[in-house]
């Protein structure tokens, strides 16, 4: 069932993609809110390995719509879950080994519902906003992975 949201007190606090490092204090800020019981935060960091593989380095290109994009499903997710507020964050450039390439954070009236809307908000940012990785790996080979 869906849920309305009060016009005046918008929920979606903090949508960006950016070129510069991410913030999980900024992040968590934004989602502050008193009526909410559960605030459920998710941080994608950048591992040393994919596929059996080890990663020498990785980049993050976005479409210049990306933004718009993440608004879209940001927009899914209030329709669907009771959110207070919604922050979603993602990075994009060269990004070392253990460096934050996304930040997701979702509170709700309620700890169950905050968890499933931030992984519902993850799972459809990371399937459907036009965010590519591309990744270098140690024998020399390369893969470049999309979302759309």
């Amino acid at each position: 069932m869906p849920h309305r949201h009060d016009i005046a007190d918008d929920p979606l606090r903090l949508l960006a993609v950016r070129d510069t490092p991410l913030s999980l204090d900024e992040v968590y800020a934004a989602v502050g809110d008193p009526a909410a019981g559960g605030t459920a935060v998710f941080v994608g960091t950048v591992r040393d390995h994919d596929g059996g593989k080890s990663v020498t380095s990785l980049e993050y290109t976005a479409h210049p719509g990306a933004t718009g994009e993440l608004r879209r499903v940001a927009e899914k997710v209030l329709a669907d879950f009771p959110v207070r507020a919604l922050a979603a964050v993602h990075r994009t450039g060269r990004l070392a080994i253990g460096d934050v390439a996304v930040i997701a954070a979702v509170s709700c009236p309620h700890r169950a519902e905050a968890f499933a809307a931030c992984e519902r908000l993850v799972d459809d940012l990371k399937h459907q906003v036009p965010i590519w990785k591309h990744q270098v790996f140690t024998d020399g080979t390369e893969e470049w992975v999309g979302a759309c």
